[in-house]
């Protein structure tokens, strides 16, 4: 798009983290013309985020306002001191299958107060740098728990397609699509014809045209028909009432959002250390989430549009974003994929788009509210199964099936499983270590010693038969030190000399250290003259600093291969009278090894 790239070698310093992307924007030049593009931009993914943001806010159980609220301070928050030009932030669908759960057992205050508390620990992320260590999530993992919460999110608008009243609510997925099952009897055919034809208008629109975003025609066309065929529906006028100095307003208040204590939203929340550490675990639930969501997202955008995001600069931002957001009554945010890509298909050109949808959604609030209020519950559940769906990638999910190991294929299940039985923070935890423990095997199998003859092609000297040549390869770590080290234990008929070339050993660790002391302390038993060659810069630090060196008539330690051979020629052409331990001593008071004598010129002093 001629756009200049903005990266950093190295990271910047903490003082410029804040607003890097608008910074960087300024920088390049901000036009006039760049502003009416982030305007229309901005238009379009305000329309869209309004229903999205209700419906969110609904489908966690909270009044519709407050996902307006979040869209509202997230939206201008965020883009001005974040790290990505084009990122939307607001409520998504991913949070909902965390934050629904802390709504039944802490209340509205400790949904707030864990999101406050998701803030500080996506600022301290950010402080610390560990933006960049989000990339090392396997993508089995990322695509398994994003499924399992399409899946999560799909099935639960159960209730509000069908018009379903069940009794009680439960915190668990299975529970509560168990409770629908109970409840079929209260279905309604009302709210099934405007669920299904807000479905049919929100999937076949954008085959038709995508300059009309579906929602603006879907949701608005479901609300006519209701009213025009006096159907009997559930609107947000319906089923939410908010008392306002002693006034019941349906729907939406046409209201800002005002400052608030979150602990005294819904009833008093104690501030107290057991509170603290009740809510501690989800609010790390919520930072995890919300961090890996954002980021993607922000990875997303610099594919679409050919920029490159500061992922520190982002999880600082939006920490303050979901530290904000509680005291104006807003529920946890995060970058939003969708609305994201939406404002770079319009032709958003900076983070003023993003503040300029959070103005639009605002104005809504504040003239549009009486009008919102008959929007039907069907349509808004309608529209969240749209997002369940792209959210899921099916084919995506079932294309890995297909080609990916199967090591990737378990992960992916195992982690798409435990999200919908039990939460993302069980399928990423299990994800990330069955994940771990599969890359330790397959670096195992990588990870070896082998027997080499004489056609190494790092090999110019014919070796003699009393020496052998033995490559290590792959790095040698703590899932593979030992069946890698294995291969020395079991040598025949011990030679005179063993080169041990360790050119192709990347790392060592202090597994792999061991391992390697285990094998030389063999070979030093054996009376094997061994030979150390090619030696990286980190496996030669490991060893230097746990203090193995040269050792007279046992270990030398030399930079090439070809430097090995020829220092086992010249061991071998030593007498063997010199070769015994107390002619070594009278070798060592001189200064000089077993190998002196015949060393080639350029190993002699």
């Amino acid at each position: 798009m001629g756009r200049t790239r903005y990266a950093h070698s190295q990271p910047p310093p903490l003082r410029r983290l804040p607003g890097s992307a608008l910074r960087a924007v300024f920088a390049e030049g901000y036009s006039a013309t760049d502003l009416r593009r982030d305007v229309l931009a901005g238009l379009v993914v305000g329309i869209v985020a309004l229903p999205l943001s209700m419906a969110l806010a609904i489908a966690v159980g909270v009044p519709p306002q407050h996902g307006l609220y979040t869209a509202i301070v997230a939206g201008i928050a965020v883009p001005l001191l974040g790290g990505s030009r084009f990122q939307v932030t607001g409520p998504t669908a991913a949070f909902i299958v965390i934050l629904a759960p802390i709504l039944v057992r802490q209340g509205f205050a400790g949904l707030l107060v864990a999101g406050g508390m998701a803030g500080v620990l996506l600022l301290a992320m950010g402080l610390f740098r560990l933006g960049r260590l989000i990339q090392f999530i396997p993508h089995p993992v990322t695509t398994g728990f994003t499924a399992g919460i399409g899946t999560v999110i799909g099935v639960l608008q159960i209730k509000d397609l069908l018009g379903l009243a069940p009794a009680g609510r439960a915190d668990h997925f299975l529970e509560r699509v168990w409770s629908y099952v109970q409840a079929r009897h209260t279905a309604r055919s009302s709210e099934l014809l405007i669920g299904l034809l807000t479905l049919a208008v929100l999937a076949l629109l954008p085959r038709w045209t995508k300059r009309v975003p579906a929602p603006l025609v879907a949701l608005p066309l479901a609300a006519f028909l209701a009213w025009a065929l006096h159907l009997e529906v559930a609107t947000i006028g319906s089923r939410f009432v908010t008392v306002i100095s002693g006034v019941e307003v349906h729907g939406i208040p046409r209201l800002p959002p005002l400052p608030v204590l979150p602990w005294h939203m819904g009833g008093d929340l104690p501030l107290t250390l057991a509170t603290f550490r009740a809510l501690f675990p989800p609010a790390i639930a919520i930072a995890l989430l919300g961090a890996i969501e954002s980021l993607l997202s922000a990875v997303v955008a610099d594919a679409m549009a050919g920029t490159r995001h500061d992922p520190d600069s982002e999880l600082l931002a939006l920490g303050v974003g979901n530290i904000l957001c509680p005291f104006f009554g807003g529920i946890p945010c995060t970058g939003a994929i969708a609305r994201t890509a939406t404002g770079i298909r319009y032709g958003s050109r900076s983070p003023m788009a993003t503040v300029i949808h959070a103005v639009v959604v605002l104005l809504a609030v504040l003239l549009l509210a009486p009008l919102i209020s008959f929007l039907p519950m069907a349509a808004l559940a309608a529209l969240l199964v749209m997002v369940a769906w792209n959210m899921s990638e099916a084919r995506h999910f079932a294309h890995i099936l297909r080609v990916a190991p199967k090591s990737d294929v378990a992960v992916l299940l195992t982690c798409y499983a435990l999200t919908v039985v039990f939460d993302m923070v069980v399928a990423v935890t299990a994800g990330m270590i069955l994940a771990a423990f599969l890359f330790m095997r397959r670096m195992a199998e990588v990870a070896s010693v082998e027997l080499v003859d004489e056609q190494h092609p790092h090999l110019k000297l014919k070796l003699p038969r009393e020496v052998v040549l033995y490559e290590v390869n792959g790095p040698l770590f703590f899932g593979a030190a030992e069946s890698a080290m294995d291969a020395l234990k079991a040598i025949g008929q011990p030679p005179k000399v063993l080169i041990l070339y360790l050119g192709a050993v990347p790392a060592i660790d202090v597994t792999g250290l061991v391992a390697l002391e285990s094998a030389l302390s063999r070979l030093r038993q054996q009376r094997i003259f061994c030979i150390m060659a090619g030696l990286r810069a980190q496996p030669a630090s490991v060893l230097k600093k746990a203090g193995v060196e040269e050792e007279v008539g046992r270990l030398h330690i030399v930079p090439t291969l070809e430097d090995a051979a020829a220092d086992a020629i010249a061991y071998l052409e030593v007498p063997q009278s010199l070769l015994n331990p107390h002619a070594m001593g009278s070798l060592e008071g001189t200064n000089r090894s077993p190998t002196d004598g015949p060393l080639p010129p350029h190993r002699r002093d």
